[in-house]
This record gives structure tokens, C-alpha cells and sequence, in this order.
């Protein structure tokens, strides 16, 4: 046997089971292993705060590294979390970023991996067989792992996977058309809309083989009976991912959360600006936004814009003259010490979001929210006690509501408290950790009935 692969049965159990090791799939049927020296202080058996140590092998698909993603983020802080408690986590990856230089060949590997990549189909079914974790956590397949890889994992171990997007139903992965929020493919069950409105990159030969990887999975019933436990991130999502074809007993609510408990910048010590932090794109609202600070005027207060996309360019047009600020993509680290420092974080999103991190950082350092009234949003941001809530796609009504929280004395400050509250009664590591071994034991309860789909909690 290889020394990778007895390095890796050593971080499963056989020697240390306390060791973090990265899984870097290789060309074709190959598989190479690389231990990751840093994580290794993670997985300190000292910190083991439960009893039965879980082996998880955690399966992701970065987006390029030209697209800072939350998907990314949530995933290594999940990992992180779970090491820290002492489970035995090894980790199979790809990254966009193998697609990029590649031209037109590039384009078609990563159209043609999407609905069933058997390479990846074949090199997880056997380093499954090899590890034999109890649960394998998938992330994001898109668009080199392809959703093959649950019917090669099979009854192995329990399937978990966590919804970030729409994308089992939706092409897109954000239901949203001409500005708007569109549901037809969720809906009617059928992908096809999708391809007529071309809704991936405004191309229908791009959309094409998600449409179809959408239309293939629903045929082999991938998502009805080759997954044990799907994690929505809210509420509403869990719902109208089952209204569109997933199991609602399998569909379970997590939402993100933020690590460690941060110190809250006292309200006398901020600076009087608002912020935006997130991807400059049309579903992210940012247009009614700086609409509501035209009309709002020079009394505004200053707008601090974080992040970087393809409408920036015409968003610096429409601000000139206006106090708004355009700081570009941030680190992480740098653009958590704007929302910290901020009095209170605007998310104009008109579009289905999943649990932006934003918010989860907005309430763990006390900065109240005021967010649009669609999706999961009003859910999350309660209006009067963590933020306030205006209708979507309304300037005006932004506006109104902004501006009577800012100039309402002490109003804001109260309202960044009942932030806080928020995180710590529901978005703490510790929270976080306890909602997803109840998954874990769910999934593999599922597993261990044969993958039983009838109702069983």
C-alpha cells in the first residue's frame, strides 16, 4: 500500500485518529494525499467535547479564487469546528480555478463534468470503500465533483449534503430572472425554463448541462433516495427546496455561524457610516440602495460599499457626489473590522439568499441590519428588536426605514444589542456544533435503515 494511503488510514484510526489530512484528487483514476501540517492542531484530542468521535469526510468544491464565496468560507469554518471537537475530518477537493487558462477546452471539461463526472464518481466511491467514514458532508459538486458521487457512496457511510443555493433545481442556483425573483423551474420541476432564458451567464449552451445534470438527478432520483440529510439554511429554504422535490423529513435547518465570541465595539467608539458588504451584482440590490442615498442627499451618512463585481463600475458612476465610499474586496479580517465599526449594515438583496455571512457577522459584533423583505431575510433580521425590514426592490421604503432608525436617538444602539442576543441564543459555534451532530445522527440512522425515505423523526 502507498505511504499516503497508510498516512491516511493513520488519521482514521489506525494510528493517530487525531490528525487532519487534505485529499487532492489526482489525473483520472489516481489519487494523491497530502497531509495538512496546520490542522493538525485542530484535531487535539484534549478538546474532544463529545463522547463518540465521528469520522467525516468532508467533499467541496471551491469556487475560483477571482470570486470570494461564502460557500467557501462556511465550509472552512465548518471544518474547523468539527476538528476542534476532536472528530477524525479528511477533506476531498477541487477548485474552479483548474478550469481557468484552460480556454474553450477548460469551458467544455467543467460543462461536461457537470450532471456525472465518473472520474470523480470513481475516485470517491473507492477512497469511501478505503476510509470508511461514518459521514461524508458535501458541500458544493459544481462542476468538477458532479451530484455522481451519492450513488457511488451508496450505503458506505451516510450522505449529507448542505444546501447553500437552489441549484438541485434551479440552474442558476439563485432563482432570480430580469431583476427579479423566479421560481419556474422550482415550480413547474422542470429545468428547462432555464435553458430557454438562458439564466446561467446569460448563455444557453452555458446553461445547458446544468439544466440537464438537474433533469438527470430528478430522473435517477438522486435527491429522493441517494442522500440521507440535506441542511437548509433557513426555514424558508427548507421549504421551498420541498416544494420542489426534496423530502421534507430529510431537510434540516442549520444556519451559519460565526466562531468564538467576539468584543463588541462600544456604540460611542463608532463611526457614523453604514455598510454594504458583498458581491457589486444585480441581485445583490445595490441599485435601489444608492437611489435611496440620491434621495436621501448630502445629510446621508456616509455609505462604505465592501466588495468588488461586475457592476462596479456603473454603481461609481451613479454615486458621484454622493458620501459613498467604494473600498473594494476586502480580507476577511479587514472587512469584519468595517461591519464592526459600523453603526448599522444594509442588505438591499432581491433575490432568494441562502444565510448570508454577513449577517452572521452583523450580529456577533452587535451591528444592527436592515435588510429587504424577501427569502429567509425577515427571518433572520427581526424588525424593531435585531434591525429593520423594508420591502424589496423599494427605494423609498429602504429609505423611510433607514433613515427613521438612523436619526431615532439611541434606537440603533438598542437594536445592535438585540443583535447580539440573536447571536448568542442561535449562531454560536457551540449552537452550531449541537444542530449538526443531531444531523449527523439523522443521517446515519437513515443510512443504517437502508436509506429508508418514509418519515422516521
Amino acid at each position: 500500500m502507498a505511504k499516503g494511503a497508510l498516512l491516511v488510514l493513520a488519521a482514521f484510526g489506525i494510528q493517530s485518529p487525531y490528525v487532519l489530512y487534505t485529499i487532492h484528487p489526482g489525473v483520472a483514476s489516481r489519487i494523491s494525499w497530502r497531509p495538512t501540517t496546520q490542522s493538525m492542531a485542530w484535531c487535539n484530542p484534549s478538546v474532544v467535547g463529545r463522547k463518540e468521535v465521528v469520522k467525516i469526510l468532508l467533499v467541496h468544491n471551491f469556487y475560483g479564487s477571482a470570486s470570494p464565496s461564502g460557500e467557501n468560507q462556511a465550509f472552512e469554518v465548518e471544518k474547523a469546528l468539527l476538528a476542534a471537537r476532536g472528530h477524525v475530518v479528511a477533506q476531498f477537493t477541487r477548485t474552479s480555478d483548474e478550469l481557468r487558462g484552460g480556454g474553450v477546452l477548460g469551458v467544455a471539461r467543467g460543462g461536461l463534468a457537470t450532471p456525472w463526472n465518473p472520474w470523480m464518481v470513481s475516485a470517491l466511491g473507492r477512497l469511501v470503500a478505503m476510509l470508511r467514514p461514518d459521514v461524508v458532508h458535501v458541500h458544493n459538486t459544481f462542476p468538477l465533483i458532479s451530484p455522481g458521487i451519492f450513488h457511488a457512496i451508496g450505503q458506505q457511510a451516510a450522505r449529507v449534503l448542505t444546501l447553500h443555493n437552489y441549484r438541485l433545481f434551479c440552474p442558476g442556483a439563485v432563482p432570480m430572472r430580469d431583476g427579479r425573483p423566479c421560481t419556474e423551474c422550482l415550480d413547474r420541476r422542470s429545468s428547462w425554463p432555464a435553458v430557454k432564458h438562458a439564466c446561467y451567464r446569460n448563455s444557453r449552451l452555458a446553461t445547458l448541462p446544468l439544466a440537464l445534470s438537474v433533469g438527470v438527478h430528478r430522473m435517477l432520483k438522486t435527491w429522493t433516495h441517494e442522500v440521507d440529510a440535506f441542511v437548509a439554511l433557513s426555514e424558508f429554504q427548507r421549504w421551498r427546496m420541498a416544494e420542489s422535490g426534496l423530502p421534507l423529513h430529510k431537510v434540516h435547518v442549520k444556519p451559519n455561524f460565526y466562531p468564538g465570541r467576539p468584543p463588541v465595539v462600544p456604540w460611542v467608539e463608532r463611526s457614523s457610516y453604514v455598510v454594504f458588504a458583498g458581491r457589486l451584482t444585480v441581485e445583490k440590490g445595490l441599485t435601489y440602495l444608492l437611489q435611496a442615498w440620491q434621495e436621501w442627499g448630502h445629510s446621508a451618512p456616509e455609505l462604505r460599499i465592501l466588495g468588488d463585481g461586475e457592476l462596479r463600475s456603473h454603481l461609481t458612476t451613479v454615486a458621484a457626489g454622493l458620501p459613498v465610499r467604494f473600498l473594494g474586496q476586502l480580507s476577511n479580517e479587514e472587512a469584519e473590522a468595517q461591519i464592526a465599526g459600523a453603526r448599522l449594515l444594509i442588505l438591499p438583496s432581491v433575490c432568494f439568499e441562502g444565510f448570508p455571512m454577513v449577517l452572521r457577522e452583523a450580529f456577533a459584533f452587535g451591528t444592527p441590519a436592515a435588510v429587504a423583505d424577501i427569502g429567509p431575510l425577515p427571518s433572520i433580521v427581526e424588525h424593531g428588536r435585531s434591525g429593520v425590514v423594508f420591502a424589496p426592490a423599494n427605494p423609498e421604503s429602504l429609505l423611510r426605514e433607514a433613515r427613521l432608525a438612523w436619526d431615532t436617538p439611541g434606537l440603533l444602539e438598542r437594536l445592535g444589542q438585540g443583535a447580539r442576543r440573536e447571536f448568542e441564543a442561535r449562531y454560536t459555534e457551540e449552537a452550531n456544533y449541537a444542530t449538526l451532530m443531531s444531523i449527523y445522527d439523522k443521517a446515519i440512522s437513515v443510512s443504517r435503515s437502508g436509506g429508508d425515505t418514509r418519515r422516521t423523526s
